[in-house]
């Protein structure tokens, strides 16, 4: 079964990012959006499929939007 949400460290392991850098676009209110439960940030993979979907570069509308139907 696929996790639904995950940490701050996974989620950088996944973009082969530093999870500061993840810090950092929080505090920039930039990146995907995230929540904060009992103290701990987590991230829907909702929401960073949606976020990996609108970074996607040199794609037109019509694949775009391809791609959220296929998801």
């Amino acid at each position: 079964m696929q996790p639904t949400c995950l940490n701050q460290k996974e989620l950088a392991a996944r973009w082969r990012i530093s999870h500061r850098t993840l810090e950092r676009w929080r505090w920039a209110r930039e990146g995907p959006v995230y929540m904060k439960i009992g103290g701990r940030v987590v991230y829907r993979l909702e929401d960073i499929l949606a976020f990996e979907r609108a970074m996607l570069l040199g794609k037109t509308r019509d694949q775009v939007a391809y791609l959220d139907l296929v998801d």
